[in-house]
């Protein structure tokens, strides 16, 4: 039985929310302060309210009601996606999806939002910050390259690209040594623990302390594995179905593949990587597949190591909940 006094679900776009109460039906709001103050205004004391992942636009709704003592809930949005395909429904708009969102959430146990710190909000945004610099960097080493191959570059558009190429730089380094600052505040001694793990770099270990709240989020290692969604997926049915293993790839996009880049260091450097890779491409598998494993191998020594509080020993066996 749902233990709370009415479950909204909320749609929600780039200038309104729609709003699906399970006893007081549709409604719709703008997406701006007015909005939510006026959706907060006529919310029952003790409701759920649940919404999907939607990159920016769900952040500020779930922040602001949070905020005020509403209980949320952010569900990831390919789970709505399958239920919604499972009912067969035949309609797709705003108003029939904030339906769809509540009769998900009055079925299913849905998990309850915590709203991020100052600190955490602006590390993620330094974060998606520096990962935009550093793909335009990538392309402008690339442009480089590409005038060099010619033989006989101009020298406007060369120094153009290489003034470019170090503003980037100059900013990439000013954001990193912020984030740090940032980090450092709260989440010292756990930064000098991660980077203890020969493949783990500083970067990674910065996002890992900012995503997981200090490995607060996690009971055991497998949830934040299934989290990154560096967790295996198994495709078999029958005698017909005989899929090749892959990753799930639903959960942390840009964590997943800053463990992808370390598992190359790891693999030469720290030894239960290295044997588990090993063991992997012996039995056959491709290089890919023990790169993941690898991935996944050093997210569960970071957490071990994170709860436990003791540094990087290549001749401990963690025993710590997985």
């Amino acid at each position: 039985m749902n233990k709370y006094k009415e479950t909204f679900g909320i749609d929600i776009s780039k200038d309104v929310f729609d709003v699906h109460g399970n006893k007081s039906g549709h409604n719709q709001y703008k997406n701006d302060e007015s909005g939510f103050k006026m959706f907060l205004k006529e919310l029952p004391i003790n409701s759920l309210v649940v919404m999907e992942a939607t990159g920016y636009y769900h952040y500020r709704l779930a922040q602001y009601l949070y905020k005020n003592g509403v209980i949320v809930s952010v569900v990831n949005p390919l789970s709505v996606k399958r239920f919604i395909q499972m009912k067969l429904a035949k309609v797709k708009t705003d108003k029939s999806d904030s339906k769809a969102i509540c009769e998900y959430a009055l079925i299913n146990e849905v998990p309850l939002y915590n709203a991020l710190t100052d600190v955490q909000i602006e590390c993620l945004q330094l974060f998606r910050l520096m990962d935009v610099y550093i793909k335009h960097r990538t392309a402008t080493k690339n442009k480089l390259h590409g005038e060099e191959v010619l033989g006989i570059p101009s020298k406007n558009v060369y120094r153009s690209l290489k003034r470019n190429k170090k503003h980037l730089d100059k900013e990439i380094e000013a954001i990193e040594l912020k984030l740090l600052s940032l980090v450092k505040q709260d989440g010292q001694e756990q930064l000098t623990l991660l980077t203890s793990v020969p493949g783990i770099g500083i970067k990674t270990a910065l996002f890992l302390v900012v995503i997981t709240d200090g490995f607060t989020k996690f009971e055991t290692s497998s949830q934040l594995c299934s989290y990154v969604g560096i967790t295996p997926t198994i495709r078999e049915s029958g005698s017909s179905i005989r899929g090749r293993s892959r990753i799930s790839k639903v959960g942390n996009k840009k964590l997943r593949n800053l463990l992808f880049l370390c598992s190359f260091n790891a693999c030469k450097h720290n030894k239960a990587c290295r044997e588990l890779y090993q063991r992997i491409v012996n039995k056959g598998k491709s290089k890919k597949v023990a790169l993941i494993a690898v991935g996944n191998k050093l997210l569960k020594q970071c957490f071990a190591i994170a709860k436990s509080g003791r540094p990087y020993d290549e001749n401990h066996v963690s025993v710590l909940p997985r």
